[in-house]
């Protein structure tokens, strides 16, 4: 059975929920980074890691929802397809200008020692992600129901987690047209599923 490892109030949440979707039977140990059981999986301690069921470690959210997805052939299009290259073309973007401007504020809020963080850095952040939200309105604003396509695919897991993200940390949380697509996809079993753990 695949073993999820890490607290879902990080970027574990991510391939929870796509385990969920997928109703792919796992197990979860609820771990923080930097734990002794992290780092006797994964050895820079960060999480989630995900284990096969041949015991092999996978890391990094993204790669472990790419690896799911293609080895069940849902929820992504199809490996060497042009429709996957403009997918992975937005999950970069999210990465790149989204996921990014998020870890840099945790860093400089309470990851890094304290006389390494620069408080001052969050305000040019902030201006940053916001410039990204925009662009991914212009995504969403032909009526698109998903980012990628007419299905749910790993851009959508990794957008809203980062919209989950962007709230907690004080961050603007876009205009109506990214409110409506992230509540929307809120409401689906398997989100509310993993929600619902993690609040308890």
């Amino acid at each position: 059975m695949l073993e999820l490892i890490g607290t879902l109030k990080s970027r574990s949440f991510r391939p929870a929920w796509l385990l969920e979707e997928l109703g792919l039977p796992y197990t979860h140990r609820d771990l923080p980074p930097r734990s002794e059981a992290v780092h006797a999986v994964n050895p820079s301690g960060k999480i989630p890691v995900l284990l096969t069921e041949e015991g092999t470690p996978l890391t990094d959210s993204t790669a472990i929802l790419t690896w799911l997805s293609d080895r069940e052939g849902r929820f992504s299009c199809p490996p060497g397809s042009t429709a996957r290259a403009r997918q992975d073309a937005i999950t970069h973007f999210l990465l790149d200008e989204l996921d990014a401007c998020l870890w840099t504020a945790a860093r400089h809020s309470f990851v890094l020692p304290e006389e390494r963080r620069l408080p001052a850095i969050k305000d040019s952040l902030r201006w940053e992600y916001d410039r990204g939200l925009e662009r991914l309105s212009r995504i969403l604003s032909d009526g698109r129901a998903f980012l990628a396509g007419d299905t749910l695919t790993v851009p959508d897991i990794i957008a809203v987690h980062c919209g989950n993200w962007a709230h907690a940390a004080g961050f603007a949380p876009g205009d109506d047209v990214i409110a409506a697509y992230m509540s929307r996809l809120r409401q689906r079993p398997a989100y509310r599923a993993v929600a619902v753990r993690m609040a308890g």
